[in-house]
């Protein structure tokens, strides 16, 4: 494989998907104004492509370890091409929330089976760099996506969001005749484990947002009755072997930790710009972008120093980028939005190091069998958090309502601090772990030379 010329690729049309959840995000006002729903009705539009996203991402990237990426590739792009062409006609509500239902379902195809590319047919001397530019080009999707969004909602109208989601059609038969062949393996593919999985999502995130006890309960059974499956089948969708592996579930938990800030912050700079600055969608988008952009630019030598210089220690720098900015909103957010600004400049770059290396580091330890089901379950975890996040922040600004506009924003990125100081201490643990395996194995190694 080229991976020259199939990394670009595969990164735009990530790019594309990426996108494709940011640009909505910022037209929702204007698709409720035309269709006539509710507030709360209108937000299934955005929530229903995120949940389906994440499970679909999980789900590509458990089969592509034992189907190949190129038919997985040509299902999942099939579906959201057409789905988006639908979409453009789309009058109704119903026909809009089928339509971004059926984009999520093939959108998922993107994020996961990238990183399985990735990992699983470039040596490790060039990974970094993919992995990287992967990374990349969702930061420039999360920037950018606002802009685009508000421009086509502006000047031509919601309904040409789907226009865009078209394009991955255009790359399809390019990425098809690119991808290595393979050979598709016997598999029993586990139904009864993938249902869980999306109970678990729904269930937990319906909980936290909803504060709600009932399905609070609901999602913690759910968890039981996996648990309880898992020992029940040998073929199972969430593959045991990986959460038996010590080192892989504290890079999970970092994962998790990575997107409560990543998606956290910009959940909470739109709100900022436009509540304490009077900021417009479009002007929200142009102050958030040239981080974006940056991080973008960045990728072509992120990649080479990871390749270089190894994984952990940029989580530890990415960390710390990503606290010193975190610490600078909290004590500084309400003096102007240029420190939004070049705040953005900063935690952008860091957060795209961070999840490449995070990314890279997760393929190193896994075995080639588990890079597809190891890499799908990161992804998902990592879905989780960001809405977990979301979810979070949006509760912690409502419980503030005594507290200035001003306060309440520095209290929810205090918050956010204490989340990235104990990812930073995650990864502090992580290596040690990683070094005593090492000096385990040496020492084994030594007894059987002396023998």
């Amino acid at each position: 494989m080229n991976d020259k010329i199939v990394m670009p690729v595969w990164t735009f049309g990530l790019f594309i998907v990426m996108m494709n959840t940011t640009m909505f995000n910022v037209s929702i006002p204007s698709i409720i104004r035309d269709i006539g729903v509710s507030a709360a009705l209108g937000s299934w539009i955005v929530s229903s492509y995120s949940i389906g996203y994440a499970l679909s991402t999980v789900i590509y990237s458990r089969l592509s370890d034992v189907l190949p990426i190129r038919r997985l590739l040509l299902v999942g792009l099939m579906i959201m091409g057409l789905s988006s062409v639908f979409g453009i006609f789309a009058t109704n509500f119903q026909a809009l929330l089928i339509a971004r239902i059926a984009q999520s379902a093939g959108a998922g195809v993107m994020p996961g089976l990238g990183l399985v590319l990735a990992s699983r047919y470039i040596p490790y001397e060039r990974r970094g760099r993919a992995i990287s530019m992967i990374s990349a080009g969702t930061a420039m999707a999360f920037g950018l996506g606002p802009i685009v969004g508000g421009m086509i909602s502006e000047y031509i109208g919601w309904k040409w969001l789907f226009a865009v989601s078209c394009l991955v059609l255009a790359l399809l038969p390019i990425l098809v005749r690119l991808l290595p062949k393979e050979e598709p393996k016997p598999f029993r593919f586990d139904i009864t484990g993938a249902f869980l999985t999306v109970i678990h999502a729904v269930t937990l995130l319906i909980a936290v947002t909803q504060r709600s006890a009932v399905w609070l309960t609901a999602g913690l059974l759910s968890i039981a009755a996996h648990i309880w499956h898992l020992k029940c089948t040998k073929e199972s969708f969430i593959n045991p072997e990986l959460l038996a592996k010590p080192m892989y579930r504290k890079l999970l938990v970092v994962g998790f930790f990575l997107m409560v800030l990543n998606i956290g912050n910009l959940f909470l700079m739109p709100l900022a710009l436009a509540n304490l600055f009077g900021k417009s969608p479009l002007a929200i988008g142009f102050t958030i972008g040239p981080g974006a952009v940056l991080s973008a630019f960045l990728t072509f030598f992120i990649g080479r120093w990871i390749d270089q210089y190894g994984s952990v220690r940029f989580l530890i720098l990415g960390h710390g980028i990503l606290a010193l900015v975190l610490i600078a909103f909290c004590a500084d957010l309400g003096t102007s939005s240029t420190v939004i600004l070049f705040g953005y400049l900063f935690f952008s770059p860091a957060t795209s190091v961070t999840l490449a290396s995070l990314n890279y580091e997760t393929s190193r330890i896994l075995p080639t069998k588990l890079i597809g089901s190891g890499m799908g379950l990161m992804q998902l975890i990592q879905f989780f958090g960001g809405s977990f996040s979301v979810a979070v922040c949006g509760i912690l600004l409502e419980f503030q309502q005594k507290n200035s506009l001003v306060r309440a924003y520095e209290n929810v990125y205090g918050a956010l601090i204490a989340v990235c100081i104990f990812s930073l201490f995650m990864i502090l643990w992580y290596m040690l772990s990683v070094r005593r395996s090492e000096s385990s194995r040496g020492n084994i190694t030594e007894k059987a030379r002396a023998r």
